[in-house]
Formats: C-alpha cells, sequence, structure tokens
C-alpha cells in the first residue's frame, strides 16, 4: 500500500475529481474561456518543467527522488537554489492548470488543499529526515532557499 502514498497518486485523485466536478457537475460556472486555456497550459508547463529540472539534479548527483528515502546528498543548485520543493510545486501547478483547462471553477479549493496534503505527508517528514543527516548544511540551506517560492 505503500506505492499509494507518492505525490503521482495524489495528484492523479485530485486531477480526477477536478475532472469529475467539470463534466458532471458544472452548475452553469465557467472561467471564461481563451485566458484560462493560455493561463492553464502555461501552468502545466511550468510545472513540468519545475519537475524535469528537479529530476535533472536528481539524476546529476545521483540519489533518489523516491520521497519516503533520504538521499544521499543534499542538492542546493539549479532549480534547488530557488525552492526546496520544485517538485512538489509542480505538483500544484499542474493540478491548477488542469482545473483551467477543464474550467472546473468549483475544484479551485483543491490547489490549497493539494498543497496542505503535500505538505503535511511529504515536505514536513522529508525535511525532518533532512536535518537529521545533513544537519549544519541544510540549516543553511534552509535560511538561505524559502520552502515553497
Amino acid at each position: 500500500m505503500k506505492w499509494l502514498d507518492l505525490p503521482p497518486v495524489w495528484l492523479a485523485g485530485f486531477a480526477a475529481l477536478a475532472w469529475l466536478q467539470a463534466s458532471r457537475l458544472p452548475m452553469g460556472l465557467s472561467f471564461g474561456g481563451t485566458w484560462a486555456d493560455l493561463l492553464g497550459g502555461l501552468f502545466l508547463g511550468g510545472g513540468i518543467l519545475l519537475m524535469l529540472l528537479a529530476f535533472a539534479e536528481f539524476r546529476r548527483h545521483r540519489t533518489t527522488v523516491v520521497p519516503h528515502k533520504t538521499p544521499s546528498r543534499l542538492i542546493q543548485s539549479s532549480i534547488y537554489s530557488r525552492t526546496r520543493n520544485p517538485i512538489y510545486l509542480g505538483d500544484v501547478l499542474i493540478l491548477a492548470g488542469l482545473i483551467l483547462r477543464f474550467d472546473a471553477v468549483l475544484s479551485l479549493p483543491l490547489v490549497p488543499i493539494l498543497l496542505w496534503v503535500l505538505e503535511k505527508r511529504f515536505v514536513v517528514p522529508e525535511e525532518d529526515r533532512m536535518r537529521r543527516e545533513f544537519r549544519t548544511d541544510y540549516a543553511r540551506y534552509e535560511r538561505k532557499v524559502r520552502r515553497w517560492v
């Protein structure tokens, strides 16, 4: 069951809820067309780009990307010099983009809910493991780089 507790599974579940809301319960609400599609596409593309940059850093540093494991190295370069959680930020941007593209107005509250789930289920435990593993280096990194943006 541990494979179910992964960020992509949470993202897929929230995206499915948004799609169901848009297709089954639109309630006559709409974001208004072209601008929502454009902004949704930008959010989707931005989220995917953040994830690709983060995965490239994990590969370059030869450490694990699995959320429930402690990486062997502390990554502070590239996108990790701007945000400590680019993959989770990418998840949130992708969900926001999908909600805009699906025209799922009533699903907008899913964005902060997903952010909260990711923070509680993954970010806080990961940061605790990183503090124990990398001590002073992580404390310095934490002071220098914000959690989200």
